[in-house]
């Protein structure tokens, strides 16, 4: 019984010599996990197109803007982004009031950026927030820009001046931006639609018909005016040509009839005899018809020859 108590004793004391070994070993791997672990929470990557904050005890300390594999120190410093490439804004849909009081739906969107980060955070604190007042910023200078305007220079692309007016708003509200410091500049406003509000509807598209129709009737009126002055026109050029036709006519036959005379006479006065019956044979052809009574005296030439006395 001894000698195995003995020999047990012997045995028990090998255990504490192998517990050391995986006590190191595991000592080491901890201390190693904690290296690469601090390795990894004091490295960062800033990506083309963000900046990265990085913040210690809640303040800024930096901002990075260059790409590449960056360094903190980690537990401390924390590391937040934000978007550096431009975005789009889609404003909230607002109703204005015209120059002329008609009261529209204006739809607007907004294409920003950050430009400066630290200002950004600093007046904004938030990308929802410098969007928020960026859309405040752009609904008052809509509102102030279209109410100078009628309701027709605003719907009507031939009256419109909306190119320029984009333009104007743009640099409102960018001078509203860099004067509170917010850091970021708006690259371009946009309209994307403009409405009526519901009650308006009708009454706007029924004086749109009237004038519609009303131009319509003013062009054909014009169309008529223009027939008339056509028509005037040609029945003034057809009077005239009819009248020198005629004129040219008359001319024409006074010199037939005076050539006719002429031949008339040089051929009577050959024969005054004969030119004399030839005159008194075309006054009778001229008075006298089926119902004409002529009375002569028995012993005249002409009963005589009408009678069958040719000697």
């Amino acid at each position: 019984m001894t000698e195995q108590n003995v020999f047990n004793l012997k045995s028990k004391q090998k255990e504490p010599v192998e517990w050391k070994r995986y006590r190191k070993l595991g000592i080491f791997i901890i201390l190693l996990l904690a290296a690469l672990l601090l390795l990894f929470t004091s490295l960062y990557i800033v990506k083309e197109g963000e900046y990265k904050v990085v913040r210690q005890f809640g303040e800024v300390v930096k901002i990075d803007k260059e790409p590449g594999l960056k360094a903190k120190i980690p537990f401390i410093q924390s590391v937040t982004t934000l978007p550096k490439h431009q975005m789009t804004y889609d404003v909230t849909e607002a109703e204005i009031n015209t120059k002329d009081k008609k009261r529209m739906l204006i739809d607007n969107f907004a294409v920003w950026s950050i430009e400066d980060p630290l200002k950004m955070i600093k007046n904004a604190r938030t990308v929802v927030n410098a969007e928020t007042k960026m859309e405040e910023f752009i609904y008052s200078v809509v509102r102030a820009e279209l109410g100078r305007l009628n309701y027709d220079q605003i719907i009507n692309d031939e009256k419109s001046s909306r190119g320029s007016l984009n333009d104007q708003i743009t640099k409102k509200v960018n001078e509203l931006l860099s004067k509170d410091e917010y850091g970021i500049v708006v690259k371009d406003v946009r309209m994307k639609r403009t409405d009526l509000p519901e009650a308006n509807e009708n009454s706007v598209y029924t004086r749109m018909i009237s004038e519609r129709e009303s131009k319509a009737q003013e062009y054909l009126s014009m169309g008529d005016a223009e027939k008339q002055r056509i028509t005037a026109d040609t029945d003034r050029e057809v009077k005239e040509l009819l009248a020198k036709a005629s004129a040219d006519a008359n001319v024409i036959r006074a010199e037939g009839e005076s050539e006719a005379a002429k031949i008339y006479n040089n051929s009577f006065s050959k024969d005054p005899s004969f030119y004399d019956l030839f005159k008194t044979l075309e006054t009778y052809k001229k008075t006298v018809d089926d119902k004409t009574v002529i009375i002569l005296p028995s012993d005249s030439p002409y009963a005589r020859l009408l009678m069958g006395y040719t000697e």
